[in-house]
């Protein structure tokens, strides 16, 4: 019996290289003893070559190539597809054994989501969710959940779920090798902050998306020179969304190469590096001193928002989100102002992401 596996053809056994040897000798009529003599090897290593006991060597099929006059690449590439399928073989049964943890991943919604495809094995649907994660065995797969490599804030709304938080961060950096951009340059990217600060009057993300990554390319860093701030489409309206690019980009700007940031904005932050990626993102969107003003004449009415807004040159979404962050307005009031963005697909919000490479 035999499958086909991503339009492979993946025969069920793999002779050994020794079986065409043999096959070989047989039809030009050599003996092992004489083959052994003129390759000058211990008749036992080719009766174990011939065996499947002992592999070809390079050397060996150099050998093989002078007395029979096969190439060697033939026989090294025999050899390479033999010992490969062993390794499949022995992986199978392996992974046979270990498929508990995938209990564990959403396979259902990664399938639904394109990101892998469905197997008709057990077996074959372990070796997908591996590759996709880009990891070799469970056991990294775990280590790769566990967020020991990862900073981030253990929200209600991400806690208890490694395995989907993975799987869109992995998905995040496998679309974010196929975005060219410039170097990461810090004096560049601080240059265009106003330019991308005033994105945020844009009401349709299918225009101000591609601008983003045009302008610019969870905080965190693809290489030294490639950085990338991972958005969810479960940002609805433009304060939620814009405070919280800011806020990445404050991980980009303030902290180290090494971290990884995963941020959710419910709750409140108690770790001194998310306080310090709040406070920039709120002084990059409104400054502090013009929103003291503002906030000081005491006029909340949506009339005197939007010409706040207008002055500083932001949405006025941004400001009553502010104002009702703070405290200085109700969360039932200055909702009209802001901007409720439509993405590909609100049915689902996990197929849409806004990526940014920088």
């Amino acid at each position: 019996m035999s499958r086909v596996i991503r339009n492979e053809y993946e025969p069920d056994t793999v002779s050994p290289p020794g079986t065409t040897l043999l096959e070989t000798l047989q039809e030009i009529g050599m003996t092992q003893a004489e083959l052994a003599e003129r390759t000058e090897r211990p008749l036992k290593t080719i009766n174990e070559i011939i065996k499947g006991k002992a592999a070809i060597t390079p050397e060996t099929a150099l050998q093989l190539e002078h007395v029979l006059g096969i190439p060697a690449r033939f026989w090294n590439n025999r050899e390479s597809h033999y010992r490969e399928s062993l390794a499949k073989r022995e992986e199978s049964d392996r992974l046979s054994k270990q498929t508990d943890w995938m209990d564990d991943v959403p396979v259902a919604k990664l399938v639904d989501l394109k990101w892998i495809r469905r197997c008709s094995t057990r077996v074959e649907q372990t070796r997908e969710v591996l590759s996709f994660y880009g990891v070799a065995t469970p056991g990294a797969w775990r280590q790769l959940c566990d967020g020991s490599r990862a900073a981030y804030r253990k929200a209600r709304a991400i806690e208890g779920h490694p395995a989907a938080i993975a799987a869109w961060l992995r998905k995040g950096e496998m679309d974010a090798r196929g975005i060219a951009c410039e170097p990461y340059e810090e004096k560049r990217f601080r240059s265009l902050l106003p330019r991308l600060r005033s994105l945020t009057r844009i009401g349709d993300p299918a225009k101000f998306v591609p601008e983003l990554q045009r302008l610019c390319g969870a905080a965190r860093w693809m290489t030294p020179d490639k950085a990338l701030i991972q958005l969810s489409a479960r940002y609805k309206d433009d304060g939620s969304f814009w405070f919280t690019f800011f806020h990445e980009v404050a991980h980009i700007l303030l902290h180290g190469k090494k971290a990884v940031f995963l941020d959710d904005r419910i709750g409140e932050d108690t770790d001194e590096k998310e306080k310090e990626a709040d406070t920039y993102a709120g002084n990059v969107l409104i400054p502090a001193a013009a929103l003291g003003k503002f906030v000081a004449a005491g006029n909340f009415t949506a009339a005197a928002i939007k010409r706040f807004a207008d002055e500083i040159v932001i949405a006025p979404g941004i400001v009553a989100g502010r104002l009702q962050h703070d405290g200085v307005i109700g969360w039932n009031t200055g909702n009209s102002l802001k901007t409720r963005y439509r993405w590909v697909d609100d049915a689902d919000e996990e197929r849409e992401r806004a990526q940014v490479s920088l």
